[in-house]
């Protein structure tokens, strides 16, 4: 699909939010740290706010809530007539939309995708409102922690992925031949969040989704400390092994947490497992 990039002094109609159109309908996928604030503002555990609100994991908000004229559901999170219940925690996603945000070489980038302007179906009153540019929207928004937590998260993951690498490249496991561990690398990448969720097990989803951290006001300390959390099990579940297949089973573990990650943060897995086959090929492993 067509995106169109836009500079911070672009004005747009961005005040349609305020419609409750994104509310209806939609994916919104969660990180760790939103998941926390949402829980929060709901005055519930993560733990309880994942069980009642969430699917496949935790890492998306659950729409099950009554649908509007075009016949979609509301977010759980929605009240008909009064609006979002967590608004204070609501995650980047929300704050953004109708905007997209890319994230290459380390620089972010803001979007919108098609030929024309998002959310107009429904709302198309905006325009008669006054217009706001990029970065005064995102100011009002609010998103500066949560693109804080999410370049963050971006680093967890490729933490965890550095685990995996660690697991085939300096065990001896790739040195032995052994062409199972890339091929399973590349099924996770293609496999639905649910069913990744089953295959990594609810102890690791669980490390990952919910973090023994009180909340932090600095999201980027939160992703750190949680960061520390995942490394120390992970030396601690897996600093003994001794077998190939220990290993095998292991670096496919630390793979999917990655990739079920990248899902929770809106990334490609299905092209990132394969980027990082590519990148564990060139340093001796077999496919």
């Amino acid at each position: 699909m067509l995106s169109t990039k836009l500079k911070s002094q672009d004005k747009l109609p961005l005040t349609c939010t305020r419609t409750g159109t994104y509310c209806h309908g939609n994916r919104v996928f969660l990180n760790p740290w939103e998941l926390a604030c949402l829980a929060i503002e709901k005055q519930l555990t993560s733990s309880d706010f994942r069980k009642r609100y969430t699917d496949c994991g935790g890492i998306v908000l659950r729409f099950d809530g009554v649908e509007d004229k075009r016949g979609k559901p509301a977010c759980s999170q929605y009240i008909e007539n009064v609006g979002c219940s967590v608004h204070i925690g609501r995650p980047l996603a929300c704050r953004l939309y109708p905007l997209g945000r890319q994230v290459q070489e380390g620089t972010a980038a803001y979007i919108f995708q098609g030929a024309s302007f998002p959310c107009l179906d429904g709302c198309a009153e905006v325009l008669d409102l006054p217009q706001l540019s990029v970065g005064e929207y995102l100011k009002g928004q609010q998103t500066d922690l949560f693109e804080k937590a999410q370049d963050a998260y971006l680093e967890v993951m490729q933490n965890l992925a550095e685990n995996a690498f660690t697991l085939l490249l300096d065990t001896g496991l790739a040195a032995s031949g052994e062409t199972e561990t890339l091929a399973k690398w590349r099924k996770l990448g293609k496999e639905e969040a649910m069913k990744l969720a089953e295959q990594i097990g609810i102890e690791w989803i669980d490390a990952l989704m919910l973090p023994a951290i009180d909340i932090a006001e600095d999201s980027f300390i939160f992703a750190e400390l949680h960061n520390e959390q995942l490394q120390q099990k992970t030396q601690d579940k897996f600093g003994s092994l001794k077998t190939n297949q220990e290993f095998h089973e292991a670096s496919i573990i630390m793979m999917g947490l990655a990739l079920y990650l990248a899902r929770a943060l809106g990334a490609d897995a299905a092209n990132l497992s394969e980027h990082w086959i590519e990148e564990a090929k060139s340093h001796g492993a077999c496919e």
